[in-house]
């Protein structure tokens, strides 16, 4: 079993399955939502990610049409994002996690999109979009 929290720590979660795989993204939504280069998200089974407490602090913003990102209200920390078009995945936020986890991510997604002061320094496979 994987936990996390909020920043505040209004919302906390547990996830009872495994994370899939992990991005790291560099479009300008993910950098915008998460105030950084880019946003590092793996896959959970939406049926494996459970509340803890905290739901009443969870809100939501539909960034582009079918995808709503998820954050704490009271804080602003991002938390997952969702597509009705594939209700049994999240794209959970993994810097949200307290439990220590050994990942590795699987690539760099939409560096065609990434910022012009954003220098990516590893050899994990790099996409101009979504693989």
């Amino acid at each position: 079993m994987l936990k996390g929290s909020c920043l505040c720590n209004a919302i906390q979660y547990e996830i009872h399955g495994e994370l899939g795989p992990t991005m790291m993204c560099h479009c300008s939504k993910c950098r915008k939502a998460n105030g950084s280069a880019y946003a590092v998200n793996a896959v959970v089974k939406t049926n494996e990610f459970h509340f803890v407490k905290g739901t009443e602090f969870v809100a939501e913003f539909e960034s582009t049409p079918g995808v709503f990102r998820s954050f704490c209200k009271q804080c602003g920390s991002p938390l997952y994002s969702r597509r009705p078009s594939q209700p049994d995945l999240l794209r959970l936020r993994i810097g949200t996690l307290d439990t220590p986890v050994d990942v590795k991510p699987l690539a760099h997604i939409f560096v065609g999109s990434k910022a012009s002061w954003d220098e990516i320094h590893d050899d994990i496979p790099q996409y101009e979009e979504r693989p």
